[in-house]
């Protein structure tokens, strides 16, 4: 996520220092060649004076490296492109940061300065001319004049796009036709922009460095990180552009692989599984990891289920120094990976002890100077988090710090120390408009948006945006409430997609709604731990829904409970009925139907989350369980393994 986007600036640093060479190289020869005594006598003590100027920052410079390392088998090389690249990006960060409260200090010039330069960046482009991009001089005008879109408004320019013509909606070429994860519906194809990489990276990667660093100064130091990704499977539109999942992958960030503990060759490896092993067995055999990175804490949470399961075989590897014979890799990866390995018989004994104290706070003791868990850990993988936090990473601090989509960078998190996640949105990555909760399904909802400045802490909005990359007042689909303000730009959480509300006859029960009511219910039935959950509107199933009223299916994965009562299975929907009035009021009337809980074996949702990612193509970098399934199949799957 950070160091992949940092890489050009490591690069920029080496660059840079290789000019400092060149100069004093090209004094040397002046000196060297001098035409004058005059001169050569002028000149003459430079060079004691670079030398000495050169060994003191040179003798500063390492203390500074040498304090900050932690772990072994380093190269000079990778140190120090951690190094710099670290001191460059803690100085943009500062400087973001102090751009970005400035802009809290005035919103509405921002955000129309924001809105007038993407009109006019695409004011040639067939679309702009269409809506006269370039007589538009303020929000107003532009408000007036274009109407709220959802997908199906570019569902043709974008296939046009495909095709390879150029200036449809934007005035670049892309550099990637970016498939969303499709958790409230089909996949859509979207366009990603250099801008919209630029905006994330200096608005968002570097502003969280610095929040980072602020609250987890540890976090600074030269250790290496557990980054868990994968290389997705692009293809090619007709005009050659990819066509993927727009997130951080390891061919985005093969300048930095040496900062990651993983090597490079694993990344060839097209097994998700067997990549995942490989993750898991460097990381073990460095004790001085310091982050554990991915983009949704569900990854870091399958990672640390897989090491459950897997870690004998993992210390057997250590102790031999060998990769395990039952992974399927290529003869040149495996021979790449091994000359990696080398038998550790005193870390695989120290491996064993710690798995065999067991799994609760067992991050903390593989890796003792771990500093930080980084990962999204909101909306649908909150629940994850929380697992991490009660199980496998007791007591490691976790930092949730985007709130990003595929259609770019929406918030950023200032506040890392805080269990509540909330994003200050960023004024200048989007144009952006809120449309009421209460008029999210007018037939007219450009009447009703409002502005930034316009927004009421405590209430609910559907996020409408103009992006860098072809999108105009654009409805998102994410839910929002804003529970504060930074100076004068909203601080919002997120609370639900709109495609995944529960809706059978119109009550409308949303995501954070099922949730709070749903781990309630939990907390009444002894013994119960939840791992993964999702739910199926009874209209979706036909025959096999189990009964004639409208009815919420609901599939759970638990684990300290071998059955649930009839009585256990009911608490459920009344915590549902007293969070939600009109649910309630149709339950007491009988137009709704009671929920019929199911229990689902062990392992169900992962073999849920193999079957959607292939039916969507969502690479594992993306993917985001559905909690409300569309799909009768899916639904279907999990009925097959209910006990």
């Amino acid at each position: 996520m950070f160091y992949e986007l940092i890489s050009s600036m490591a690069i920029l640093v080496r660059s840079k220092l290789i000019c400092c060479a060149l100069v004093i190289t090209i004094l040397s020869i002046i000196i060297a060649t001098g035409q004058s005594l005059e001169l050569l006598g002028m000149l003459r003590p430079l060079p004691s004076v670079l030398g000495v100027l050169s060994l003191g920052g040179m003798a500063l410079l390492w203390r500074d490296i040498s304090s900050k390392v932690k772990g072994e088998n380093r190269t000079l090389s990778s140190l120090l492109s951690q190094y710099f690249a670290v001191k460059v990006v803690g100085w943009l960060g500062k400087r973001q940061r102090g751009k970005l409260e400035a802009d809290t200090l005035n919103i509405r010039q921002v955000q129309e300065e924001t809105l007038l330069k993407r009109l006019r960046k695409n004011a040639d482009t067939c679309y702009g001319k269409q809506y006269d991009f370039s007589s538009i001089k303020d929000c107003e005008a532009f408000r007036t004049r274009h109407p709220v879109t959802t997908y199906e408004h570019y569902r043709e320019l974008v296939t046009r796009v495909a095709a390879g013509e150029e200036k449809v909606l934007i005035a670049e070429k892309p550099l990637i036709l970016a498939m969303t994860s499709g958790t409230s519906g089909a996949s859509a194809m979207l366009l990603s922009t250099k801008d919209t990489n630029t905006e994330f990276f200096l608005q968002g990667v570097a502003v969280c460095l610095d929040a980072m660093r602020r609250v987890f100064p540890a976090s600074d130091s030269l250790q290496r990180t557990t980054k868990l990704f994968y290389s997705p499977t692009f293809r090619q539109s007709e005009a050659g552009i990819p066509i993927g999942p727009n997130s951080s992958t390891p061919a985005s960030s093969r300048h930095m692989l040496n900062l990651y503990t993983t090597p490079a060759p694993a990344f060839q490896v097209p097994s998700e599984r067997d990549t995942l092993y490989l993750h898991l067995l460097f990381a073990l055999k460095d004790p001085s990891v310091g982050t554990l990175e991915s983009n949704f804490a569900s990854t870091v949470f399958y990672a640390f289920s897989a090491l459950q399961e897997r870690w004998q075989e993992l210390v057997e590897d250590i102790k031999l120094g060998r990769v395990s014979p039952a992974l399927a890799l290529e003869p040149g990866v495996r021979a790449s990976l091994e000359g990696q390995m080398k038998p550790d018989p005193e870390r695989a004994t120290q491996l064993l002890t710690h798995f065999q104290q067991g799994f609760v706070g067992i991050a903390r003791r593989l890796w003792p100077q771990l500093n930080l868990v980084l990962a999204v850990d909101s909306g649908s993988n909150q629940i994850y988090g929380e697992m991490l936090r009660e199980r496998y990473c007791q007591g490691i601090p976790f930092y949730s710090p985007f709130y990003a989509a595929t259609e770019g960078l929406i918030g950023v998190n200032l506040w890392p120390e805080e269990e509540r996640r909330r994003y200050l949105l960023c004024p200048r990555s989007m144009f952006c408009e809120f449309l009421p909760e209460a008029s999210l399904d007018q037939e007219t909802p450009e009447k009703h948006t409002l502005l930034m400045e316009e927004v009421q802490e405590g209430h609910s909005y559907e996020l409408v945006v103009t992006n860098a990359s072809g999108l105009f007042r654009y409805r998102m689909g994410d839910v929002v409430k804003v529970v504060g303000f930074h100076n004068q730009c909203p601080v919002v959480e997120f609370q639900y997609r709109r495609g995944q509300m529960l809706s059978v006859r119109g009550e409308k029960v949303s995501e954070v709604m099922f949730l709070g009511a749903l781990k309630r219910a939990i907390s009444q039935w002894p013994g119960a731990q939840l791992v993964d959950y999702c739910c199926a509107e009874s209209a979706i199933m036909g025959e096999s829904c189990g009964g004639s009223d409208p009815h919420y299916q609901v599939f759970l994965e638990l684990k300290g409970v071998r059955n649930l009562t009839e009585e256990q299975r009911y608490k459920l929907d009344q915590c549902v009925q007293e969070d939600s009035a009109v649910y309630k009021s149709f339950r007491f009337k009988g137009s709704i139907g009671p929920m019929r809980v199911q229990m689902v074996a062990e392992g169900a949702f992962k073999e849920l989350r193999k079957q959607m990612m292939a039916f969507s193509n969502t690479s594992a970098n993306t993917f985001k369980m559905h909690r409300v399934l569309r799909r009768k199949e899916y639904a279907d799957f999990l009925l097959g393994k209910t006990i």
